[in-house]
């Protein structure tokens, strides 16, 4: 009856919640010029996991409502929390790792399975050391952040044995919200009878970005001694000194920029990618005795998107 047909198919469970504390912490990590971040404590190691189950062992169940080979989305979701207790690594990467081999393993039914994940940042919050006079961070108390955050993806296949294969990786840091308030511009752009948009030499630009990054090897992203792990948090750190630093003509200036710097910095890496939003804000009122003080205000809704990715040449 379906031979006319061809079928593509995933299912699984999305953004089960993982709050695991006294994860083995992240030391030994390469220091960079522009990042003071070298350690990661994961007193509490907080994420959200997607599972996405690829492959045709259980398009019955969508054919002929045969759910003999269907993993129960609540399976799905416990198991997820009961690799999390066993986990022994220290990144998320490894986690997923993990976890999408024992998947494998456990469940004969699963062909092909893509991990996802979200950071669930938490700070640790200042309180005054007893005796000492000092304020310190407390290694019991954390505050949830809502500010930028990592993610990762990593996707698995069997080999021609059966066992697990790593076959794509991605992570990144996304939600970033940045406001420079000087040393941008935007000018000797087309204009035409469409165009209202002043040149800017120099302009405060606001914008929120995401960054993504590839490893030339994935043996680098899951080694066990993280010689050459790339924390986040270090990518973070760089790309901010980069917008701190540069002088840029446009986001389109900045971003290539930022990329150039990623992978002079991180050799290890064969791909950065951005997406970034200008949510530069309309420029009000300016003082008539300081011209340096200025009042800006929400722009119109809709906001330019610029997109870049670059790889190294093989």
């Amino acid at each position: 009856m379906n031979s006319e047909f061809s079928f593509s198919t995933s299912y699984g469970k999305l953004r089960v919640p993982v709050y695991r504390v006294y994860a083995t912490p992240l030391r030994d990590v390469m220091p960079i010029p522009e990042s003071e971040f070298v350690r990661r404590e994961n007193i509490l190691f907080a994420y959200e996991i997607d599972v996405d189950v690829l492959g045709e062992n259980f398009l019955p169940a969508y054919t002929h409502g045969d759910n003999s080979n269907v993993v129960a989305t609540d399976s799905m979701k416990n198991f997820v929390l009961r690799q999390a207790l066993e986990f022994e690594g220290s990144t998320l990467e490894e986690f997923l790792n993990a976890l999408g081999r024992r998947f494998l393993f456990t469940y004969a039914q699963m062909e092909r399975l893509r991990l996802s994940a979200r950071e669930l940042p938490f700070a640790q919050v200042i309180v005054p050391e007893q005796g000492v006079g000092i304020f310190v961070e407390s290694h019991l108390l954390f505050k949830r952040s809502h500010n930028d955050y990592a993610v990762a993806m990593l996707s698995f296949e069997r080999d021609q044995q059966g066992a697990p294969l790593l076959t794509d990786h991605r992570c990144g840091h996304v939600g970033m919200e940045l406001f420079k308030v000087t040393g941008s511009s935007f000018s000797h752009f087309v204009r035409d009878q469409y165009t209202t948009l002043p040149e800017r030499v120099d302009r405060p630009l606001f914008i929120f970005l995401d960054a993504y990054w590839k490893y030339q090897d994935s043996a680098a992203l899951l080694a066990s001694d993280h010689e050459y792990y790339v924390p986040a948090e270090q990518v973070r750190d760089l790309l901010q000194v980069v917008f701190h630093e540069f002088v840029s003509e446009s986001i389109q200036h900045l971003v290539h920029e930022m990329g150039k710097r990623l992978l002079a910095r991180f050799p290890q890496l064969a791909e950065v990618s951005f997406e970034a939003q200008n949510r530069t804000r309309d420029q009000i009122a300016v003082s008539s005795s300081d011209e340096t003080v200025k009042v800006y205000s929400d722009p119109f809704s809709a906001y330019g998107v610029i997109r870049l990715t670059v790889s190294r040449q093989v």
